[in-house]
């Protein structure tokens, strides 16, 4: 039987910590035939103090317990402020919502167990206090949804992918989605795929190391490459891109995830350090990051996708979706696997080749067509929102929501805990 529609929202801010997404979603029935649509998205920015001591946080420097607190609290009262304004914007009554999902603010996440105190330990920490969220708002909150997933062998990470699936999956096309958030993320869902069909993993720097390179350059006065304008200034260097693309995260095998703790403050040295000796200017090293963003994309499908399904349609969303180089590059880099082994990338400050071990293999020519998400109906800002909204509707029916294709967990997991909204 259906079950009566709930409105949700879902709550995300991603690794970039620049903003807070808000998704309004009318979700009934159940999987299979879940039955979801976006009713409307919006977003609000961090204040600069507070995304400061995010990066702060997120990029490892030592802080003390009671700092780490307090930002718990501050957030989740940012985040409770933004539902209600999103509700106030969106022209519906709180008491309307049922329930909202928070992603919350991811501030550590290691995947893979490390040895720590004796034992191997994997881990994940998204702050936001939930249990603020429900009570300013007065509407039930799930968050924290990682943990259980690792809980059970998995990364806890990704997550999207569940929401992928109900989305994109086609009975005729095998499609990728690919998120060019802070971290570039790919769900893999081949024609009338099963989810345990499903591949999904972080590809390596999405918007992150482009965000990072631009605020380094203009000291602080611009945090991103608006209409890539820098980018498509500066030079192509090759050399320099192959050089980037012997990151050793780009040839590990999924299931994999990473983030600001690989590719934050010391990956950015690193490629400075890089551009220095390959004599660049700021612009040529913010084009090369960006190319490197694209072919990074490029190289996992190959290396990973590739050689096991056929893909028809790319799928693009994320702040990346909006840069048009990265989209250039991206488009010419699919269409560019031929039979003569070679691949060219064309942009407007002409060719790159692209970097030789991955020609190598490249035998067949794959008609990959590269679409943004708002052509099949969801705004390239509002996935990840309105998945976390998905993910919380599920939750709440007491339904697992993790791939263990994707994340690499032992089994199906129910994702989250639930903050209950004060009695009214």
């Amino acid at each position: 039987m259906k079950s009566k529609p709930m409105l949700v929202l879902g709550l995300m801010s991603g690794t970039s910590a620049d903003s807070i997404d808000v998704a309004l979603a009318r979700v009934s029935g159940q999987p299979p035939r879940l039955d979801a649509k976006l009713l409307a998205h919006t977003s609000f920015k961090f204040p600069p103090a507070v995304q400061k001591e995010i990066l702060r946080i997120a990029e490892g420097t030592q802080v003390i317990a009671g700092e780490l607190s307090q930002l718990n609290s501050r957030l989740g009262k940012l985040f409770a402020e933004a539902a209600l304004a999103a509700c106030r914007r969106f022209r519906v009554s709180p008491r309307r919502v049922s329930l909202i999902g928070s992603h919350g603010q991811t501030v550590f996440h290691q995947g893979r167990p490390v040895p720590f105190l004796g034992r191997p330990i994997a881990s994940t920490l998204q702050i936001g206090e939930p249990a603020l969220i429900a009570a300013r708002t007065g509407i039930t909150t799930i968050g924290d949804f990682r943990p259980a997933d690792i809980a059970l062998g998995g990364q806890g990470a990704p997550l999207v992918p569940y929401a992928d699936y109900l989305l994109y999956r086609h009975k005729k096309l095998d499609r990728v989605s690919l998120n060019l958030g802070g971290i570039a993320n790919i769900t893999v869902i081949p024609a009338s795929a099963r989810p345990e069909q499903i591949l999904a993993f972080d590809t390596g720097p999405g918007n992150m190391l482009i965000d990072a390179l631009v605020a380094h350059f203009t000291h602080g006065r611009q945090h991103f490459d608006e209409n890539a304008r820098l980018a498509t200034r500066g030079r192509s260097l090759p050399g320099l891109v192959d050089e980037l693309m012997r990151d050793p995260y780009l040839r590990l095998a999924p299931p994999k995830s990473t983030g600001r703790e690989y590719y934050g403050r010391a990956y950015v040295e690193k490629v400075l350090a890089l551009g220095r000796r390959h004599r660049a200017k700021p612009n040529d090293l913010i084009r090369a990051a960006t190319i490197f963003t694209a072919l990074s994309v490029v190289d996992a499908l190959h290396r990973f996708v590739l050689p096991k399904t056929k893909i028809h349609q790319l799928i693009v969303s994320g702040g990346g979706a909006k840069n048009p180089l990265l989209l250039a590059q991206l488009s010419a880099a699919l269409i560019g696997i031929s039979a003569r082994h070679s691949l060219v990338l064309s942009g407007s400050e002409g060719p790159l080749v692209y970097p030789e071990r991955i020609r190598r293999g490249a035998t067949r020519h794959f008609p990959i067509s590269v679409i943004p998400s708002s052509d099949l109906g969801i705004p390239v800002d509002a996935k990840e929102a309105f998945a976390f909204a998905l993910l919380a509707y599920e939750t709440f029916h007491q339904r697992p929501a993790n791939l263990p294709s994707a994340t690499g967990a032992r089994g199906s997991a129910i994702l989250g805990k639930i903050s209950y909204a004060p009695p009214r």
